[in-house]
C-alpha cells in the first residue's frame, strides 16, 4: 500500500499479500508498515479507526516473518492486515462498542474469530468505528463521532460496521471484520464499494462478539474481492463449543466454486429487492442480472411478498433481544460507573450517561415489546412473521438456486440527513434484514455506481448453508462488473 491507498485506491488483495509473504517476496513487517502509513496519512479525515494497535500488530508481523524464515507456513492469511469492528473482543486492546458505557474496557480474552485470524497468520491492525452497540445504519451513532465515506467526506459509509467498510474502501487494510444483525456488514459494504458477507447463522462463532440481538448477530468479512471473502470465511468458520448456536457440522465450502461460472443455474430476480429502490440502484441490479443471463444462467422474476414485513418484525425482535443483552451494563461489573446515593440511582445515572439516544430508543422499544400484556401482541407475533418468512424463502428456493437484488435502496446519503428521522434510517436495511431473520447467507458485490458516482452493491442471497452456490454467483457478478468497467466510456469511469 502507498499514498495512493491513503487517497482511496484499493489495497492489494488479501490472497496476493499472503502469497507474497509466504514466498518471501514481501515481509509481513513491510506490509504492516505500508498499512500503518496509509492509516496515518488518510484516517484523520475518514475516522475509520478508534484504536490502532501498532505494537501488538508489529509483534504479530514479526511472528509471521519468523515462521517464514524458519521454513514454516504461517497460514493462508500470512501477513494480511485486518481491521476489527470494535464489538469483537480483543485481548489487551480496548473494545468499547463505540459507547461511553464501555470507555476504556480492555477484554482479557480474544473472540474466536480473532484467535482464528491470528492462527492463520493475519495481523490485527486495530479496532474500527461503528454505530454504538451496532445499532444504526450510518456510523453516526458512535459516541466518538462519525466515520466519513472514503470517496465523499460529506456522505456516510453506512453502518453499523461503517468503520471496517471505510477502512477497506480507503485502502488502509484489505480485510475488515464486522457484525451483521440486520445488514450491518452488507449495507456499508454496498455504500463503500467493497464485498460484504453475512454467512449462514451458526457458521461463524459468536463467542467474543458483544451481543446486540443474539438470534440475529453473525460475524462476516468485508474485502476487496469475492475470493478474499471466501478465503477469510474459510479461516473463521467452523464449530466452536463456546458458542451454543455454533453449527456442529463442517462449514460449507466457499472458495472452490468461484471459477465455475453460472451456466445452467437458476437465478431469481427478487421483486421485493428491486421495487422501491432508487432508479439508479434498480438499474444496476437489472444490469447484473442481465449479465448473469448472458453468462448462461436462467433468470426469472420471483416474488417473496413476506419480505415486506421484515422491517416491522426485525424492529420488534432485535430491540427485544437488545433490551435483555444490554441489561448487563449497570455500572457494577465493568465499564462506566456514575456514583449515586443508592444502587438503583447509580444504575439509572450510569445508563443515562453511558448510552446514546439510539441505544436508549431500542432498549425502550424492546422492553415494551417484552412487557406483560404486550409480549404476545408484539414479540410473539413478530416471531410468527419470522417463521412465515422462512417458509416463503423455502418456496422461492424450490424454484431458483439463488435470489438477486439490491443490497441498499440508495447510494450513500449525506451525513446528518437521516439522524432525526429514525424510520428513514431504518429503511436503509430493508433489503438486508430478511436474510438475518431467516438465518440465511447473503453477500454484497460492488456493481457500478449510481447517478452520484457512488458505489452500488448487488446482493446475492442463498438458502441456509448455500454459501458455495452463493459464491459461485457472486464471482460471476464480480466478473461482469469488471467487464463493465473495462468497456465504460470516459463519463462512466467510476462505474
Amino acid at each position: 500500500m502507498s499514498a495512493a491507498a491513503a487517497a482511496g485506491a484499493a489495497a492489494p488483495s488479501a490472497a496476493a499479500i499472503a502469497a507474497a509473504v509466504r514466498s518471501g517476496e514481501r515481509t509481513a513487517g513491510g506490509v504492516l508498515d505500508a498499512s500503518l502509513a496509509a492509516i496515518a496519512a488518510g484516517d484523520g479525515e475518514v475516522h475509520a479507526f478508534l484504536h490502532v494497535a501498532s505494537d501488538a500488530a508489529r509483534a504479530d508481523a514479526e511472528a509471521v516473518d519468523a515462521a517464514v524464515t524458519a521454513g514454516r507456513d504461517p497460514g493462508p492469511l500470512a501477513g494480511v492486515p485486518v481491521a476489527l469492528k470494535d464489538n469483537l473482543c480483543t485481548r489487551g486492546v480496548p473494545t468499547t462498542c463505540a459507547s461511553k458505557i464501555l470507555d476504556g474496557w480492555v477484554p482479557p480474552y480474544d473472540a474466536t474469530v480473532v484467535e482464528r485470524l491470528r492462527a492463520a497468520g493475519a495481523v490485527v491492525v486495530g479496532k474500527t468505528n461503528m454505530d454504538e452497540f451496532a445499532m444504526g445504519s450510518s456510523t453516526e451513532n458512535s459516541a466518538v463521532g462519525p466515520t466519513r465515506h472514503p470517496k465523499d467526506r460529506t456522505r456516510v459509509p453506512g453502518g453499523s460496521s461503517g468503520g471496517s467498510a471505510a477502512a477497506v474502501a480507503a485502502g488502509f487494510v484489505p480485510v475488515g471484520l464486522g457484525s451483521d444483525t440486520g445488514g450491518s456488514v452488507r449495507q456499508p459494504a454496498a455504500l463503500c464499494g467493497t464485498v460484504g458477507l453475512k454467512p449462514t447463522y451458526g457458521v461463524v462463532s459468536r463467542y467474543g462478539l458483544v451481543a446486540f440481538a443474539s438470534s440475529l448477530d453473525q460475524i462476516g468479512p468485508m474485502t476487496t474481492t469475492v475470493a478474499d471473502a471466501a478465503l477469510v470465511l474459510e479461516v473463521i468458520a467452523g464449530h466452536d463449543r463456546r458458542d451454543s448456536t455454533s453449527l456442529a457440522e463442517p462449514p460449507p465450502p466457499a472458495g472452490r466454486s468461484l471459477d465455475r461460472g453460472v451456466e445452467g443455474l437458476r437465478i431469481g430476480l427478487c421483486r421485493e429487492l428491486v421495487d422501491g429502490t432508487a432508479p439508479d440502484v434498480a438499474a444496476r441490479v437489472r444490469e447484473a442480472v442481465e449479465a448473469l443471463a448472458a453468462a448462461g444462467a436462467t433468470v426469472e422474476e420471483v416474488s417473496v411478498p413476506e419480505m415486506r414485513y421484515g422491517l416491522s418484525a426485525y424492529y420488534l425482535i432485535a430491540p427485544a433481544e437488545a433490551s435483555s443483552n444490554l441489561a448487563r451494563y449497570d455500572g457494577v461489573r465493568y465499564g462506566l460507573r456514575v456514583d449515586a446515593p443508592d444502587v438503583a440511582s447509580m444504575n439509572t445515572a450510569t445508563r443515562t450517561a453511558g448510552f446514546g439516544p439510539e441505544v436508549k430508543r431500542r432498549i425502550m422499544l424492546g422492553t415494551y415489546a417484552l412487557s406483560a400484556g404486550y409480549y404476545d401482541a408484539y414479540y410473539g407475533k413478530a416471531q410468527r412473521v419470522r417463521t412465515l418468512m422462512i417458509e416463503a424463502f423455502a418456496r422461492a428456493y424450490a424454484t431458483v438456486d439463488v435470489l438477486v437484488g439490491a443490497t441498499a435502496p440508495t447510494t450513500a446519503f449525506p451525513l446528518g440527513e437521516r439522524v432525526d428521522d429514525p424510520m428513514a434510517m431504518y429503511m436503509s436495511d430493508v433489503c438486508t434484514i430478511p436474510s438475518n431473520l431467516a438465518g440465511h447467507p447473503a453477500i454484497s458485490v460492488p456493481f457500478g455506481s449510481g447517478a452520484d458516482g457512488l458505489p452500488v452493491g448487488v446482493q446475492v442471497l442463498a438458502p441456509a448453508l448455500g454459501e458455495e452456490r452463493m459464491f459461485q454467483v457472486a464471482a460471476a457478478v464480480e466478473r461482469a462488473a469488471a467487464e463493465r468497467r473495462g468497456t465504460a466510456g470516459a463519463g462512466e469511469a467510476g462505474a
